[in-house]
């Protein structure tokens, strides 16, 4: 390996923080730790919902436009700290009125490079609530990966993570760092939330980062999320949490030469299959 493949890092700002209906004060807090992270980082990740957390009728009509003042605020943060910022998820109105909930990418300029439509939808009913999210935004329907620095980063959010063919198939294609945003809910967060970031990371062979939302004590919270903002490392380990407290961050340099060495140790996406996967399963009977 060369010396300078061996030095391939990216610098990722992680972060976690409680989100409330009050979008302008949810928009001071990201744009403080934008600021406290991103002049140490290549990229600072925000969690899903992180500018308004309500119900689904609250957070449609606080749906922002790309050229909302909001948005503004957020690509001046970006711009001043000189660091790609991702917003990791927020409801996004287009010009056809319709609501998408999109990872925006805005770039170390200020530019919005581009942006992630969230392919998996929150339909469920967990601790006797129920999430119906198809009620308020589309479906995304196309992967994405964003080039920092020479460096692949998949875009995914919060729910998607229940869907790893996803997450194969940005591995596949050059990922080596995979952003998983999110707002879990407390009660799945405690059976599942580490497991499916570690397992995300180990099937793929890359970092995993992922920013939360946590609950509040004052039981206003439209729903208790579960915080634990977690960083792992593409063998699975856990390089970063940032437990139930905030507003947080830390920043954390990922050194991508991790990535070769467990794909060159185990080589399982150079073993895939896609077509013998796509044939109908044999069914036999046993009597």
């Amino acid at each position: 390996m060369s010396e300078s493949a061996a030095q391939r890092q990216l610098r990722v700002g992680l972060t976690q923080w409680r989100p409330t209906r009050d979008v302008a004060a949810n928009l001071a807090v990201a744009i403080r730790l934008i600021g406290e992270a991103g002049p140490r980082a290549d990229l600072v990740l925000l969690p899903e919902n992180g500018l308004m957390l309500g119900s689904n009728t609250e957070m449609r009509t606080a749906a922002l436009s790309l050229d909302s003042p909001e948005i503004t605020e957020l690509r001046s943060a970006a711009r001043n700290a000189s660091t790609t910022v991702v917003l990791g998820g927020f409801k996004r109105r287009d010009d056809q009125g319709r609501i998408f909930n999109t990872a925006l990418v805005i770039g170390p300029d200020g530019t919005i490079a581009g942006g992630y439509d969230k392919i998996h939808l929150f339909d469920a009913r967990v601790g006797g609530q129920s999430f119906e999210a198809s009620a308020v935004e589309q479906a995304g329907e196309r992967p994405m990966i964003v080039e920092i620095g020479g460096v692949r980063v998949g875009l995914t959010i919060c729910y998607d993570v229940r869907f790893p063919e996803l997450y194969r198939r940005l591995a596949l294609a050059g990922a080596e760092v995979i952003l998983v945003p999110a707002a879990f809910t407390q009660k799945t967060g405690t059976a599942h939330w580490e497991v499916l970031l570690r397992a995300r990371a180990i099937e793929s062979a890359a970092f995993v980062v992922a920013s939360a939302t946590v609950r509040g004590d004052d039981g206003t919270d439209a729903f208790e999320t579960f915080g634990h903002a977690l960083v792992v490392d593409p063998w699975g380990e856990i390089l970063a949490d940032l437990g139930v407290g905030g507003p947080a961050s830390q920043v954390l340099d990922l050194a991508l030469s991790e990535v070769g060495r467990v794909r060159a140790a185990l080589p399982v996406l150079a073993g895939v299959r896609p077509q013998a996967y796509a044939a109908e399963p044999e069914i036999i009977g046993v009597s």
